[in-house]
């Protein structure tokens, strides 16, 4: 029987940060505990960085309201980023000049970013720690690796090396 576990969502939406920029450092955090998350996004050298800082204890600071209202327990050390997603938003249209009286056109791209924190249980529950990650990378590209099959080498013809000209010394 499956134990449903209560999310804790904060937004922030409307970020101009391209979503590809931002999920640089929301895939940092994904799966990790909230403290090392928050550590994480404190430290990043990123511009979005300090946005998904604030927006982490904007969750955390949700989580707590609401136990409180509900009147449960909730053991904040427990928590960590189930989900962390940057999607698109509008894009800004702009002009930018051009050479002969022509124009080029460009986009800004915006960006809602949303994160989900929930309670860690006991039972088979898996903390990603740094120490962990190169190991599963490891395997998990052994695993692919074994999985397909030998790429076909194609010969080259090798490459033919261009006729000097004489020159005549007149």
């Amino acid at each position: 029987m499956a134990v449903e576990t209560k999310e804790y969502r904060a937004e922030a939406r409307f970020q101009r940060i391209s979503p590809q920029k931002a999920r640089l450092v929301l895939d940092l955090i994904k799966g990790r505990g909230i403290q090392d998350a928050l550590e994480t996004a404190q430290f990043t050298k990123k511009r979005i960085a300090p946005v998904i800082h604030k927006l982490l204890t904007s969750a955390v600071d949700n989580a707590k309201y609401v136990t409180g209202e509900q009147g449960v327990d909730l053991d904040v050390d427990s928590l960590y980023v189930k989900q962390a997603v940057a999607n698109d938003g509008p894009r800004m249209k702009r002009i930018r000049p051009a050479p002969m009286g022509r124009a080029y056109r460009y986009q800004r791209r915006l960006t809602h970013i949303v994160v989900a924190l929930a309670e860690r249980n006991g039972e088979g529950s898996h903390l990603v720690t740094r120490a962990e990650e190169p190991a599963t990378a490891a395997k998990t590209a052994k695993k692919t690796a074994g999985n397909k099959p030998a790429a076909k080498t194609a010969k080259k013809a090798p490459a033919k090396k261009p006729v000097a000209k004489k020159k005549t010394g007149k």
